[in-house]
Order: structure tokens, then sequence, then C-alpha cells
């Protein structure tokens, strides 16, 4: 009887799960730590949608080692964090003291992690900007003064953390922090301006290239670690077979996701950017250029779902482009989570991925993504650590990659699942859980889920030993 062989990730694929700072420490004024936007948006009544805010959050400033141990008996080799700017320089500015109680913290966790075998990944920068700054001279709108921030502190973090950090990410997500931040202002800091996320993006870009500068030329070669941006994108499919909606979901990708990455691996942006958003969108000088083009070693990448597109709408933020989740025979595309804009559909991961892979030819991480079970949030824990669709989800997109390296032969290096906790859902509150570890929110008490042991088991079975 003939058995067919396991396809295998390589053996250096590493993997794990992802946690941001605002959304899982809380001791939001503990050891010298200052306000970041975030804590000041938080308690603006009405921009929460069950009126909480991160004060406390799953408390892992406190519980971080016991976190970590979650993290070791799921058996992971990474996990992806970030620090908060405001515990590092609470208020922010490279005039403005360092705070050695932030150091030490994060010291002690990096210590830790490397200690029980897992590899960090540290994101500098997960939207939590300190508001000293904001208030200062406008935050990411001042060209002149946000960049040379942003790089002294991240100087600050590759002089305290570099000899045991060989994985950098400086930004999160700079459409979400430019776009909801700036524009709309649904995410902190809440400033509305149909210009102005087209300066903090164009900010946000030139502080990437700065720091990533820095980085090589005074840390990279003694370091021997690698430093990178993630970029989130969900995958376009055309709403029908018409060549409007076949140009919209072209278009939706280069708004969404080619704003950032254009110029960081091509060197220039969009022409379909250029065109709608004409003068606003602020001119890279040469010298400028030449510092975003090529300056991250991977692409990162956070993706949770597939979109259908089509022209039409009054969202410039994604070119003109309308989405839906619903076919033109009126079935939906994937099965509904918690949040509306995420259904799942692996086929669409597995093109995203190809298409990163030929268009921009850098190795990716996946440094994002998960699915919040709908209504999970309403049950008891005996009944949320079954996550029968988390578990669905996963082993669908885990499966995509799978395929996506075995047999289209795309350089995925990472995967991280968000997230390994249950916690604060930004403007969607504690409303909606993304945990594969169910956290009470009262008890703070940690209890497993069986979307842990999933992945824990395909990881396991699908990386080359």
């Amino acid at each position: 009887m003939s058995t067919t062989a396991i396809a295998k990730l390589p053996k250096d694929f590493t993997w794990g799960f992802a946690t941001a700072s605002y959304q899982i420490e809380g001791s939001f004024d503990k050891d010298g730590r200052e306000p970041s936007i975030w804590d000041v948006f938080s308690k603006i009544p009405g921009k929460i949608g069950d009126g909480s805010n991160g004060d406390v959050a799953t408390d892992s400033y406190h519980l971080w080692k016991e976190d970590i141990s979650l993290l070791e008996a799921y058996g992971v080799k990474s996990y992806r964090f970030s620090i908060a700017w405001t515990r590092i320089i609470p208020k922010g500015g490279r005039g403005d003291p360092v705070n050695e109680a932030g150091l030490k913290h994060y010291r002690k966790i990096l210590e830790e992690l490397i200690s029980r075998g897992i590899i960090p990944f540290v994101t500098l920068y997960h939207w939590d900007l300190p508001q000293a700054l904001h208030d200062r001279y406008g935050g990411w709108l001042n060209k002149a003064e946000i960049i040379q921030d942003f790089v002294n502190y991240a100087k600050v973090c590759f002089d305290a953390f570099g000899d045991i950090v060989e994985n950098w990410i400086t930004f999160n997500e700079p459409w979400i922090i430019s776009t909801l931040g700036y524009n709309v202002g649904v995410f902190a800091p809440g400033h509305k301006g149909n210009t102005d996320s087209w300066i903090a993006g164009h900010n946000l870009l030139l502080a990437h290239g700065h720091t990533v500068k820095l980085y090589r030329d005074e840390f990279q070669s003694w370091q021997k670690g690698t430093i990178g941006i993630t970029l989130d994108a969900h995958w376009l499919l055309p709403y029908d077979d018409t060549q409007a909606s076949k140009d919209a979901a072209i278009r939706g990708l280069d708004f969404k996701l080619g704003r950032f990455a254009d110029p960081i691996y091509r060197g220039y942006y969009p022409e379909s950017l250029k065109r709608i958003v004409g003068d606003r969108l602020p001119a890279f000088t040469e010298e400028e250029i030449a510092l975003v083009h090529g300056s991250s070693d991977f692409f990162g990448l956070n993706t949770y779902t597939t979109h259908l597109a089509m022209d039409g709408g009054n969202d410039e933020n994604m070119g003109f482009v309308k989405t839906t989740h619903t076919k033109p025979d009126g079935s939906q595309l994937g099965s509904q989570s918690a949040a509306p804009w995420l259904q799942t559909y692996p086929p669409g991961f597995r093109s995203l991925l190809n298409y990163l892979w030929k268009t921009y030819e850098k190795p990716i991480y996946v440094t994002e993504n998960g699915f919040p079970v709908k209504g999970e949030n309403d049950i008891p824990v005996e009944d949320a650590v079954h996550d029968t669709d988390r578990v669905e989800y996963f082993a669908g997109y885990t499966n995509a990659l799978l395929e996506a390296v075995t047999q289209d032969g795309v350089d995925v290096r990472g995967y991280f699942g968000w997230s390994l906790l249950d916690n604060f859902e930004w403007a969607d509150g504690y409303r909606i859980r993304f945990g594969v570890t169910h956290v009470d929110f009262k008890t703070q008490k940690r209890t497993p889920k069986e979307s842990a042991a999933f992945l824990t088991k395909f990881f396991k079975d699908h990386i080359e030993t």
C-alpha cells in the first residue's frame, strides 16, 4: 500500500503568535510610562464600541512570564510583540529623558524568551505614538520633527536590545495609521482631513527609510539582524467579469498595498494613486526615494480576508473601489466572523502570497493572520475554548500557505497567528476576540483554546526536522 508524503515547510521556517503593546500590557501609568495617543483617544466618549480602554487590557505588563509559558507550551519558534515608545521615552522626543524602567522591562522579556528557545520579532511602532509628540507638533503630520524623534527612539532600542534581537519591524500597518488615524478619524489620534492622511503616510515611509539606514549603517554588520516593515492587505477579486471590476481589483490593491509597498520595493508610488490623489500626494525628492527604495529586508504581511471589488463608491483611500463579500448570485464568499469585514476564504491567501512574491520578490513573513469567532464573547469559557470556526479558518489558511510554498515556490519564511491572547481590539474594545487563548478580563485567567492546539500540531507535522 502506497502512502502519500506530507508536504513540508523548510526546516528554518519560523512560526508563532503576535501581540501589540497597547492591546495587552495595561499598567498605563506604571514605572514612568506616560500616555500614548491611544490612552487619550480611548477615553473620549463614543470612540470605543464598548466604552472600554487599554488601562488594564490583559495585564501582560505583570503577567508577561505567564504569557511566555503559554508560548512555550504551544511549542512556538518565535514571538512577535511590540515595544511601547512611551515606556522607553515617555514624552517621546529626542531631547526627552530615556526611561530605564522601560528598558529593563523589555530586556527581561527578551532574555526570558531566548532562555526558552523562542526567537523575538520586535515591532518598534504598533500605533501608540506618545501623546506628548501629538500635542507638541502634530505627530505624524510634522515631517521635520517626527522623523528625527522616531529614529532617535529606534536607536535607543537598537542600542539597548540589539545584542539579543535579530528581527526588527519598524511600523505595523502604515495604511491603518495614516487612513484611520488621520483621515476618517476612527482610530487614534482621531484626526480628520482629506489631505493629512497622505502626508502622514508619506512621513511614515520616510521615517521607516531613515530608521533602516541608521540600522544598516551602524548596527546590522555586528548584530547580523534583519529589518523591515509590516503592511496590511486583503486580497481583492473582481466582483464580476466586467473590465470595470477587474480594473477596480487592481486599483484597490494599489491604494491599500501598493501605496506603501511600491515606494519601498520598486521606488515609486503607483500611477493610479498619483492620478487620483494629485498634488495632495507629497512627492519624493531623489534623495528621499533613494532612501526608501530597498529599505526592507523582507515583506511583512498582515492579512485576514478576501474582498470582491467593483468600481465606484466614495472611498478615496481605496481608490474609489467598493468591496463586498456577497457574490452576484447573492451567496457569500466565505463563512462570516465576528468582524463584518472578515470572512474565511483560503484561496485568496494563496493568491495574495503568489502576487507578493512575483511582484516584489522579497521573502515573506506573515506577521498577522487570524479569525474572531462569531458570538464568542457571549458564551462561557468552557464553550469558547471549542473554537471550531477558528480552527477551520486556520486549517484553510495554513494549508493555503503550505501550497503556496511547496507547490508554487513562494518564499515564505514565517507565520504568526493573531493573536496569542484575547485582548483590547482597538475601536471594538473587548467585544471581539482574536485569541487562541481565552482571557477572562475580570480575573485575567488564561485558558488555551482548541485553535492553539491545532496550530501547534500543524507546524509540528509540516516543518522539516
